[in-house]
């Protein structure tokens, strides 16, 4: 009893440190949790028949009960308490990992619950999870043997329901090395061992796939017809064997007679076959020793024209199918490309539509504030003579002025025409929008050409006749600086539009190459040095 309670008390502390952060819980689930049989019998007891059913039903977050929470930590006494006020319906109540309290207790091997929830209530042994899997197989899977045993003595027939994917407990088992497992359930029900899955694979399929040596032989014993059973892919348990690379379960199945060695299966491959193509060579020299043959030797191919020709039509579809797929990935890839592109243009295209709004409004603000901030001020009271008016620039009558007017006052109309465009006409189509910056970008150019002007115009003035010197220095630099700049943004407007003609006619001629393959698109390399030449355009 002592190693009993000792075994408790460890499962309790892993499955605390396992199942830290469960909500939901109620009262109850915390009593179960902790083990406290006291609390519990208090909360049970307290309560009337329909709300300790209530109670007992109600589901955590994990779709946990007290009960499976009782049974998952492994407290005896608390599962002996609760069980009492469970029937079959409640205590199977499954949570959401598909276990109900029976299952989670035979998966943990914790022989003391199972024991009380099958005495208590013997028809939760037929209880199943989602995928029809008892608790037997649950139990026969992870090898606890007493937890199996005590199962098989509550009804044997156990062992003969199967999962939804056809392997019964011995499948199970006997893929996981438990022998001790196999033997049990060989001895309760005996014609299991030729039940197959739905791969048609017996257990012997499954043994062979593991390392038990003695497992092979007890399942071989209890059911020699198995030696030769095919799979539905026309596998023997040798097939299995090599493709595993077994080779002591080789070794084995050659001890018995009766073992076809010449099995070819589906895939037109006998035993050695298989070995050399998964590349087992130990295997595959054990089965050489053995003279096991290959599927060539025993079954020399003969030439088929019919067979060839249909091969061959097999390839070409294959190859065109394969064309066509690369194509249409291509499409794909080229459409994404195209529609990050088109973002990253309307995005840009943006920006330039506010940034000439900016500059415009800009423009238009230093041109009507020069009108009236010129050097030399306006005529007053103070200054007044004849032949001169009330509000008139001191400087009006020279030539500098003269062209400053001119100049600043069409720069200033200009930019408020700009800024009435930008501000009234809304452009959806990627085009029209491309179009109208070309014209409000050749404007504001024009504008800002007029402001130079008009700047070194005044400059004239400002600097007085003495040092007229600095004007014509500053005259040449910003003449300089402008048609650089200016020049430079014609030489990108035109190599962009030269550019684009060259794309329009490749694109063209490749819709002319690639009609036969029923797709038009730019090569890779084509698209790549488009995109790249559009991170930077002027237009």
């Amino acid at each position: 009893m002592e190693s009993s309670v000792g075994q408790q008390s460890f499962r309790r502390k892993k499955m605390t440190k396992q199942l830290t952060g469960k909500r939901d819980d109620t009262e109850l689930h915390s009593a179960a949790r902790a083990g406290n049989l006291a609390l519990l019998q208090d909360i049970l007891s307290k309560a009337g028949d329909e709300e300790r059913n209530e109670m007992l039903c109600k589901q955590n977050q994990a779709g946990e009960t007290p009960l499976f929470v009782a049974a998952e930590y492994g407290y005896v006494d608390v599962v002996h308490e609760m069980i009492k006020y469970h029937d079959a319906a409640m205590a199977g109540i499954r949570a959401k990992n598909g276990y109900d309290a029976l299952h989670i207790s035979a998966k943990q091997g914790d022989v003391d619950v199972v024991k009380q929830l099958l005495d208590a209530l013997p028809e939760l042994s037929l209880t199943v999870d989602f995928s029809n899997t008892t608790a037997l197989h649950t139990a026969a899977t992870q090898g606890h043997i007493e937890v199996v045993n005590l199962l098989l003595e509550a009804d044997k027939s156990l062992a003969l329901i199967a999962k939804s994917n056809g392997k019964t407990a011995l499948h199970s088992a006997a893929r996981n090395g438990h022998l001790e497992v196999v033997r049990a359930l060989l001895t309760k029900e005996p014609g299991i061992a030729s039940r197959i899955d739905k791969k048609g694979q017996t257990a012997l399929h499954m043994a062979a796939k593991g390392t038990s040596l003695d497992l092979v032989q007890v399942l071989l014993q209890s059911e020699p017809s198995l030696l030769n059973l095919v799979d539905t892919k026309g596998n023997t348990a040798l097939h299995i064997a090599a493709r595993k690379g077994r080779s002591q379960i080789i070794k084995i199945l050659f001890e018995l007679n009766d073992l076809e060695t010449k099995a070819i299966n589906k895939s037109g491959e006998t035993a050695l076959d298989t070995a050399e193509k998964m590349g087992n060579g130990e295997a595959a020299a054990v089965l050489q020793q053995l003279g096991v043959q290959s599927a060539r030797t025993i079954r020399p191919s003969v030439s088929n024209p019919a067979r060839e020709l249909k091969q061959t039509v097999s390839d070409i579809k294959h190859e065109v199918h394969s064309q066509l797929e690369h194509s249409r990935q291509t499409r794909k890839r080229v459409q994404g490309i195209a529609k990050r592109i088109n973002k990253l243009h309307e995005a840009g295209l943006n920006n330039a539509i506010n940034s000439n709004t900016v500059v415009a409004v800009l423009i238009a603000t230093v041109a009507f504030a020069a009108i009236f901030t010129v050097p030399g001020q306006y005529v007053d009271y103070d200054n007044f003579a004849p032949g001169l008016t009330l509000g008139e620039a001191n400087i009006s009558h020279q030539t500098p002025f003269m062209i400053f007017f001119v100049f600043d006052s069409v720069a200033l109309f200009i930019s408020l025409a700009v800024v009435v465009v930008q501000t009234s006409v809304v452009v959806i189509e990627s085009k029209a929008k491309k179009q109208m910056m070309a014209i409000i970008n050749k404007l504001m150019w024009i504008a800002c050409v007029l402001i130079s002007v008009a700047f070194l115009a005044l400059s004239f003035i400002v600097v007085g006749r003495t040092e007229r010197w600095l004007a014509i220095g500053v005259t040449i630099i910003g003449t300089v600086t402008l048609a650089t700049t200016i020049g430079t943004m014609l030489y990108w407007v035109i190599a962009h539009r030269i550019e684009a003609k060259k794309l329009r006619s490749i694109r063209k001629s490749s819709l002319s190459r690639s009609r036969s393959l029923s797709i038009s698109v730019i090569s890779d390399g084509e698209l790549f040095d488009k995109e790249n030449y559009k991170n930077m355009y002027a237009i």
